[in-house]
């Protein structure tokens, strides 16, 4: 078993980076809202979630660092989607386990 896990540490730390970067409850939030929304922009995040956006501009980069969301331009606005399909995996099952479905 321990031979297993030492081969699989590369891995292991990458879902541990990926993990740690989900786990901010604000970063968290997005993250729900980036996978029930259509493609969200800063604007559309900041009001929802009631916080300035320094503030989620600085978790949306932490996420885009662990390459976790994506963002596009698209006119004068920047909107994001989620690029990892781990995360993806893991928002679906809290999305649909709280019932956090969006109407936007």
């Amino acid at each position: 078993m321990r031979e297993l896990l030492c081969e699989k540490e590369e891995a292991i730390d990458r879902y541990s980076r990926i993990l740690k970067a989900c786990g901010h409850p604000i970063r968290l939030k997005l993250l729900c809202l980036i996978a029930t929304r259509n493609d969200p922009c800063v604007s559309d995040l900041w009001t929802c979630l009631d916080q300035p956006q320094p503030v989620i501009s600085q978790h949306l980069a932490v996420l885009k660092e662990q390459n976790i969301v994506e963002a596009d331009v698209q006119g004068n606005k920047r909107t994001y989607r989620l690029a990892d399909d781990f995360v993806k995996q893991i928002l679906e099952t809290i999305i649909e386990k709280e019932g956090l479905i969006s109407n936007q």
